[in-house]
């Protein structure tokens, strides 16, 4: 059988859950709709949450062209990503790449390592469909705002002593433990002081996602009360790293969404980070976080396990949760990610000079890479250089052409195209305005594109 053309346009399907953004204010809805489909169409009053573009069998993309889909076309074909990925992926894509639009907020969660996924999905295969391991990475279209990892423990212990209502549902007893086993040892590198401010962490923030609904609700009554009236003054002035009337209006804005939920009180114990257009954050495995608006670019190893705990009416299982985490505790800085240049890239002159880029971002995991080009002038033109695995390219604003061989195509916002391993891929603008496009690609330790 002849190897198909390693390019190959994208028809990717659209999830529909009810913290997406409405009709054409999701980009998820708009980038899902610029690919023709007999069954697609954006109604005005239904919410789009997830655009997903890989081989997931949870909603797998296909060829436009064939209609096949692109699970068949890389088991059928290893070449497209490579003999060694492959085999060491069971010839399916290593990573699930995603558009999410979030117009409210999305659970409180985390996803499990390997070894517990496992473990989830022989037992409950309902509610933990995989096995394997999920860490991600988000980049921001739009501003985007969200919850991400534990708060530096002097913020934890600031918000214990200035939220009454937070601190009643954790319990004086629990409380008062975490409040003196990290006093004077919230950034010491000691082993044996972790130890203890991770156990005291543990026990404070499972006795707040234990507390009852009774609880929750009367507490919650009265943290409404203290976010309206007191303004910048609440939570102490927010505390080291954060606004107090910023944070009233997240408590009250999160509460129009999910009333007397448990979430509104978990806040507090994680970081409230917020993105500009083209930052980012790494999750690793077993990281709790919860995202509450805007769009972003998501990509993830393959995987749709997800631990559940708040803002959300799905399956919630908090013993999981509880127990799963690392209970690292460190400022949002450190979970944020540095973008670099791209080195295996080639930008022609008319892009520099109108200057163009093109970032990486790349986490510590094997499964997968983020690059976000931007070509700023009609004719700007990127070269990327081969590399020993598959890609996926998105375009998210402007007009242009790419290129793989002979075969040249159209793309634009919404187009998704799959690159198979080892194809020098030419994107080219054809728009006065910016002309963006994220690919993501995986190559394995040792592979280095450097060597091909």
């Amino acid at each position: 059988m002849p190897l198909p053309v390693p390019l190959i346009r994208l028809q990717c399907g659209v999830n529909s859950y009810e913290w997406g953004k409405i009709g054409k204010d999701s980009a998820a809805a708009r980038f899902a709709a610029a690919t023709p489909s007999s069954d697609f169409s954006v109604k005005d009053d239904k919410p789009y949450a997830e655009l997903w573009m890989g081989t997931h069998p949870s909603n797998p993309s296909k060829s436009l062209d064939t209609q096949r889909s692109l699970l068949d076309l890389v088991q059928e074909n290893k070449a497209l990503m490579s003999i060694s990925i492959s085999e060491k992926y069971q010839d399916k894509l290593p990573f699930l790449f995603k558009v999410l639009s979030i117009n409210k907020a999305l659970s409180i969660q985390a996803h499990p390592n390997k070894k517990l996924a496992e473990k989830l999905h022989e037992t409950d295969s309902k509610n933990y469909p995989d096995d394997n391991h999920k860490p991600e990475m988000t980049i921001a279209v739009t501003p985007f705002d969200g919850l991400c990892g534990f708060r530096p423990l002097a913020e934890i212990t600031h918000f214990l002593t200035n939220v009454p209502a937070l601190r009643k549902l954790v319990g004086e007893e629990k409380a008062t433990n975490f409040e003196s086993t990290v006093k004077g040892k919230e950034t010491s590198d000691n082993e044996s002081d972790i130890k203890a401010n991770k156990e005291a962490l543990q026990a404070a923030f499972t006795a707040l996602m234990n507390a009852s609904q009774d609880a929750i609700t009367s507490a919650n009554k009265e943290l409404q009360e203290a976010a309206k009236s007191e303004g910048s003054k609440f939570a102490g002035e927010g505390g080291p790293s954060n606004d107090g009337q910023e944070l009233a209006d997240l408590v009250q804005r999160l509460n129009s969404q999910f009333a007397d939920d448990i979430g509104l009180f978990v806040l507090f114990f994680l970081n409230y980070v917020k993105l500009e257009i083209g930052e980012a954050m790494f999750l690793k495995a077993d990281d709790i976080h919860a995202y509450l608006s805007g769009d972003i670019i998501e990509c993830m190893a393959s995987s749709d396990n997800v631990v559940r705990a708040g803002f959300t009416p799905k399956f919630k299982d908090v013993d999981t949760l509880t127990t799963m985490l690392t209970y690292s505790y460190a400022p949002i800085s450190e979970q944020k990610m540095t973008p670099t240049d791209f080195p295996y890239v080639t930008l022609n002159a008319t892009a520099y000079s109108s200057q163009s880029d093109s970032i990486l971002y790349d986490p510590p995991i094997e499964e997968f890479s983020v690059v976000r080009t931007e070509l700023k002038k009609s004719g700007a033109k990127a070269t990327f250089d081969p590399i020993e695995g598959p890609s996926i390219i998105l375009c998210t604003s402007g007009t242009g052409t790419i290129a793989v061989g002979p075969t040249k195509e159209e793309i634009k916002p919404g187009y998704v195209y799959f690159v198979g391993a080892t194809a020098e891929v030419i994107l080219e603008s054809s728009d006065s305005e910016s002309f963006v496009t994220f690919k993501a690609f995986c190559e394995l330790d040792g592979q280095s594109i450097s060597n091909l």
